[in-house]
């Protein structure tokens, strides 16, 4: 493992690096990476975001957004980057399968690995570690990277600022969730300060829908929503043909389970969707019930307590009633 004070001795002077995050990147992804490479650019670094997947349209505006080289779109330039690179920034994920076949080039290059994460059980592949499960996003451990760790406050621009708080933002669910305490509101002040604009931000990542997107947010409530009164939990569906006739694209599930979760008295909402391959699981929770340890449990995923998925190798039908038969063996905890 590297040291923090080896890590800065790298930094010091200028190095090929590549930043990578997980499958189908979010808010927190995108922002935590562009953020970091704002700041790395302005060391004098060479650097290049390299995404296993593309990602939501409503995210592209971020600053630099298009240096970001897609894995799936220009495969062999990635690789050439990431075997030339002295390090490799691993943010947003804690296990190289989230990054698909990415994972195994990574794994075998000879790049120290960082890892800045604040999921559960991360995988032993890294040379340096930031991590912290308590933390609400990436964005807020790479702010307390370039803060605390490098002490490299005085550089924080507009842009890294604007990027950061962009990941704050969607992954405290707009400094709502459980996880945005007094530390992340300070930091939320600190990036405003730096320039972000947080009411533009906002309207960028929420205020941003296509007719499409809409059209089908209403079909699934109106036509898709199932409430299962007697365990508090409600369940949106949606097959590939409804995807297909909606011409949904990356980002526009995005979102919707948590309006199954606001229905009055609800504990446990789950978003079941029939992708090519395989059946997506999104499940979001309220209080103490444990989503991540369904999606762990049955699901080949995991998460967080609140926030959590998976996936299903069987089909959608089956998906849905495996997940029923499930909820029984947390009957107590649903109805608390």
């Amino acid at each position: 493992m590297l040291s923090l004070s080896e890590l800065k001795s790298l930094l010091a002077t200028p190095q090929k690096i590549v930043i990578t995050t997980h499958h189908k990147p979010d808010g927190d992804a995108m922002g935590s990476s562009l953020g970091l490479y704002a700041y790395l650019i302005q060391k004098g670094h060479h650097v290049k975001v390299i995404t296993p997947t593309d990602y939501p349209y409503f995210l592209h505006w971020l600053p630099n957004n298009s240096d970001v080289i897609i894995y799936t779109e220009e495969q062999q330039k990635a690789d050439h980057l990431i075997a030339e690179a002295a390090l490799v920034f691993c943010l947003d994920f804690n296990t190289l399968s989230r990054i698909n076949e990415l994972g195994e080039i990574i794994r075998a290059a000879s790049a120290y690995k960082v890892m800045i994460d604040h999921h559960l059980d991360p995988e032993d592949f890294d040379d340096y570690r930031h991590w912290n499960i308590n933390a609400c996003a990436a964005a807020q451990l790479v702010y307390d990277f370039i803060v605390n760790e490098l002490e490299d406050g005085a550089l924080m621009s507009k842009d890294i600022a604007t990027c950061l708080y962009t990941g704050i933002m969607t992954d405290s669910g707009s400094f709502r969730f459980p996880s945005a305490n007094s530390t992340v509101y300070r930091i939320g002040a600190d990036l405003i300060d730096a320039g972000a604009e947080h009411w533009r931000i906002h309207q960028l990542v929420y205020d941003n829908a296509t007719e499409n997107r809409l059209r089908f947010l209403g079909h699934c409530l109106s036509n898709k929503l199932e409430i299962l009164k007697d365990l508090n939990t409600a369940i949106i569906t949606v097959t590939a043909e409804e995807l297909k006739h909606y011409k949904i694209v990356t980002g526009d599930t995005e979102g919707i389970v948590n309006y199954a979760l606001s229905v009055n008295g609800i504990r446990l909402a789950a978003f079941i969707i029939e992708r090519k391959d395989k059946v997506k699981i999104s499940l979001r929770s309220t209080g103490d019930f444990p989503a991540n340890e369904i999606c762990r449990k049955y699901f080949d995923g995991g998460g967080h307590r609140n926030a959590a998925g998976g996936v299903s190798e069987k089909g959608l039908d089956d998906t849905v009633a495996y997940f029923k038969d499930i909820l029984p063996e947390y009957k107590t905890q649903l109805l608390l």
